[in-house]
């Protein structure tokens, strides 16, 4: 006895937009198909097909034509329950059908010749659509075709992921019939059977248009057993079109057709596949002579990053008058399907409940649902068959007055931000609700809210659009925040992707194996495979392919594990754009992950860890203190942190969060991010020791990812460019990048990578490893000193808000040396005397001034690096924060002319 295997449900229910507006949009609908399918064969838990079909359906959003009804997104519910959302319109060629009429033969040929042209346009991308029918072609506000479901046989794996045959059977072409239907249980079936071809689509079509010539369906009270016997059956006939005629009683209908419309009804219902022409070929057919040239060709949509123009095909109306909207006008209407569908969510639009509603779901107690039960003489107990696990094709109606109600208030100026205005956008929207003070708001707040959220997508797409002209916009409203449903055309400008990458990716050799292979396909089926995305067969595919593209064209580095957790954030992203995602992974890791994928990458690390050892000491010498005290070093825990920029540590949606500041910051940021994250485990770091330590990181307990970039940002701040110098980091770039523009006004000085600075007498001297680890604090170059301190001749030192200066020299030569030359407003405290025998600083006038800028940077100064090292170091062991040595000592200060004598005291 076995138990046989879960039955599958499947219901279409489409949901309805309105948008009205000089007809150029008539209807948008969103379209909600529901499938409950199987997640295990034979006993062996396999990648459910809900997963697959998750996967599978990411393509069918990048196909974009005016024949086809576009996709918007899919959502995995309940039971391995889908729900994809897509564009719908209100009537289809069924409407011809029910008022029992004929259609004239120059309709037939129009809309005939637009469902071949979105066939065709299938095709070209390697798809079929195999379930055409009268209520599948639609029609827009202007009576022009789109087709509906286009995308059901390629996101069901040609039906093998599903349990019921996809098509209508009055519809099917013969050889679909005489092909049977694919069961998911017999795998060895499915592998025999060929996937159906453009052609299927053509009978398909022509049976549609047979119907519209006579004004009937065909085969309409005969059961389905009949409908496939007289089909099968019309290959022993020579003139298929005749006999269907006859059969149907219209005989006289057809002969009054003209000739070139049963010209095309017979290429059409063409009995052999071998004969019968594609979409393609009928497309240049003379039978359609005269609506060809009525309609201008289609013409892809330029994307972002490619080297032809974007504007190359901009009109605009002779009277600009015509752009401008009355009061009235439908603003939301002119938007994007996916940024409504983005926005409708937002409003609290839930499609589950909607079909809960309206009782296309309906939940029933486990009672009333056992399994099937299969004896081996065949004999079965158990429920029968639900009526819902057929098929179901209902209409809910999903209103937008909900999200109207919400945006009522937010004034048509929003929808057209003037972008040379120095003025945020938020200000610009004149609205009851000040959306300004949305802003700051926590994230999570900010990214649910509707209002805000539109002003945002409206901004960022503007912005996009003219990058990289708008580059520098760009990064001013990042620095606000990002809106998910920008954030991969905005990480990729703010890491400065541009040009044709595409062209770039395709050169790249993807398909020889090579050693790497074995160890990416290991690392990937545990590389967050918790989102449905990643984990799909798809999400593997694509993550083999960007991984192997960066190994092949990085030949100086080599894969290491970490880098399928670095990938995947772009991946997610970009998921229907490989190029991006590759060329933003290829721009991300040079400037945060120098050589960190070298053979040999021992010295890149080690110096790492060691700066990041400094940072925890100049920001926290409390905690720096315990953690050596117990033996507790970056070594430890602190690998895949940087190795992966946090992305093996934290979920997908945190990194998203995390990254859209870490892109702002420069290569030192990240020292920031892991400060930041042992800040919040602080208390219960100082309360363990070792052991304790690696049992609460190996789980890391949660992180408050906005708290994180929080404290990040301010630590950055604090932090002297040159403090996080390595030698190991990227070269400098060319002058000029304008990349990095920092964090706003307050930290404008740390925005620049100290690489990226110009070299000089004054800069940071390359330190050999040895030496840096035997440094507690960090050191900064002279240079740092001078701009920090606002050093000219006869200038004051840099004063905050309290009036003390933000920086304090403290110079620990001798009085006599002292007095020789010393920076300006820089405090005298021997090294032979400030220390008493038990470490405690010896109380003084100078170590009271010492004691009193306890939080602001102190910058020891010697003229041995040594000395000033060992009294940093001391510093640091009475816990005082932000203790940094002068690299290069009181020599590097002598030539710049700024050294000064002190005035004969009274």
């Amino acid at each position: 006895m076995h138990i046989a295997k879960k039955r599958t449900s499947f219901l279409f229910a489409v949901a309805i937009q309105s948008f009205e507006h000089d007809d150029r949009r008539a209807l948008n609908c969103v379209v909600l198909l529901l499938l409950e399918l199987s997640t295990c064969d034979n006993g062996l838990p396999l990648t459910p097909n809900s997963i697959k079909i998750l996967g599978r359906f990411q393509l069918l959003k990048t196909i974009s034509h005016p024949r086809l009804c576009q996709y918007v997104d899919i959502t995995r519910g309940k039971h391995e329950r889908l729900v994809v959302v897509a564009e719908h319109y209100d009537n289809s060629l069924n409407d011809f059908q029910k008022m029992g009429q004929t259609v004239s033969p120059d309709r037939v040929l129009q809309i005939a010749y637009d469902a071949l042209e979105g066939l065709d346009f299938m095709n070209k991308h390697g798809m079929v659509h195999r379930a055409l029918s009268a209520h599948n072609v639609l029609m827009d506000g202007k009576g022009r075709v789109k087709l509906a479901k286009c995308g059901l046989y390629h996101m069901t794996d040609h039906g093998k992921d599903v349990d019921f045959p996809i098509g209508y059977p009055s519809y099917l072409a013969p050889e679909v019939i005489a092909q049977g239907t694919v069961h998911p249980t017999d795998s060895s079936q499915g592998d025999n059977l060929m996937p159906t071809g453009p052609k299927a689509d053509v009978w398909s079509l022509g049976v549609l248009l047979f119907e519209l010539c006579v004004g009937r369906k065909l085969l309409q009270n005969i059961e389905i057993s009949e409908k496939l016997k007289f089909i099968i059956t019309l290959g022993c006939m020579d003139d298929i079109v005749t006999v269907l005629a006859e059969e149907h009683g219209c005989l006289d209908a057809i002969k009054d057709l003209p000739k070139n419309i049963l010209t095309l009804l017979r290429k059409c219902l063409t009995f052999l596949p071998s004969r019968r022409p594609t979409p393609a070929d009928l497309l240049v057919d003379p039978v359609f002579e005269g609506v060809s040239c009525l309609y201008s060709p289609f013409q892809q949509p330029v994307s972002l990053f490619s080297s032809s123009l974007r504007c190359a095909h901009l009109e605009l109306p002779e009277d600009i008058r015509q752009l401008c909207k009355g009061e009235d006008e439908d603003y939301l209407g002119e938007r994007s399907i996916d940024e409504v569908y983005h926005l409708w969510c937002l409003a609290g639009g839930d499609l589950e409940k909607e079909l809960t509603n309206k009782g296309i779901i309906q939940s029933k107690p486990p009672v009333c649902t056992p399994p099937n039960f299969l004896l081996e003489d065949g004999e079965a107990f158990g429920q029968g068959r639900d009526r819902s696990f057929l098929l179901d094709d209902t209409t809910v109606t999903l209103s937008l007055c909900q999200l109207k109600n919400r945006l009522k208030d937010v004034s048509g100026e929003a929808y057209y931000p003037l972008l040379e205005d120095e003025q945020s956008i938020l200000s610009q929207s004149v609205s009851t609700n000040d959306l300004s003070c949305t802003s700051s708001l926590p994230l999570i707040i900010r990214e649910r809210d509707t209002e805000y959220q539109l002003i945002r997508i409206v901004l960022f797409d503007r912005l996009l659009k003219a990058y990289p002209y708008k580059k520098t916009h760009v990064w001013k409203e990042a620095r606000v925040d990002i809106p998910p449903l920008c954030r991969g055309l905005a990480w990729a400008a703010l890491l400065g992707v541009e040009g044709d990458i595409q062209a770039r990716y395709d050169t790249i050799d993807k398909d020889t194996p090579i050693p790497t292979d074995r160890q990416i396909e290991v690392d990937i089926p545990r590389c967050h495979q918790y989102d449905e995305l990643l984990s799909s067969p798809q999400g593997h595919r694509k993550f083999r392919r960007v991984l192997k593209a960066w190994v092949v064209s990085h030949p100086d580095l080599v894969y290491w594990q970490g880098l399928d957790s670095l990938c995947a954030p772009f991946l997610w992203l970009n998921f229907n754009n490989e190029a991006l995602a590759y060329a933003c992974m290829s721009a991300f890791i040079p400037k945060y992950l120098y050589n960190f994928f070298l053979k040999d990458n021992s010295h890149v690390i080690q110096e790492y860890l060691t700066v990041f050892s400094q940072m925890i000491a100049f920001h926290d010498p409390d905690l720096s203190n315990h953690l050596n005290e117990i033996g507790f070093i970056p070594d430890l825990y602190a690998i895949p942190w940087f190795l992966t920029m946090f992305t093996h540590v934290f979920p997908l949606h945190k990194i998203f969060h995390l990254w859209d500041t870490l892109l702002l910051g420069n290569s030192s940021f990240p020292f920031c991010i892991g400060v930041a994250i042992l800040q919040q485990l602080r208390d219960r770091l100082l309360a363990n020791g070792f052991n304790e330590c690696i049992l609460l990181f190996s789980d890391l307990p949660e992180i408050d990812i906005e708290r994180c970039v929080r404290d990040s940002v301010n630590l950055f701040c604090w932090t002297p460019k040159s403090a996080t110098y390595r030698q190991h980091a990227q070269p400098p770039k060319a002058q000029g990048d304008g990349s990095n523009n920092g964090f706003g006004k307050t930290s404008t000085y740390y925005s620049t990578d100290y690489q990226d600075m110009p070299k000089s007498d004054l800069s940071r001297e390359p330190l050999a490893l040895s030496d840096l680890k035997a440094e507690v604090s960090p050191r900064i170059s002279a240079e740092d000193l001078i701009d920090l301190c606002e050093l000219t001749v006869g200038a004051q030192t840099k004063r905050s808000k309290t009036g003390k200066p933000k920086i304090l020299a403290v110079d620990i030569r001798s009085i006599e040396d002292f007095g020789r030359g010393h920076i300006s407003g820089s405090i005298n405290i021997p090294y032979s005397t400030a220390f008493s025998p038990d470490g405690e600083l010896v109380q003084c006038p100078a170590t009271g001034i010492l004691q009193s800028f306890r939080g602001r940077v102190i910058v020891i100064i010697s003229h041995s690096m040594k000395s000033a090292a060992m009294f940093a170091e001391h510093l640091v062991k009475v816990n005082y924060p932000r203790v940094t040595t002068l690299d290069g000592g009181i020599n590097k200060m002598k030539p710049t002319g700024l050294l000064t004598v002190p005035s004969p005291q009274i």
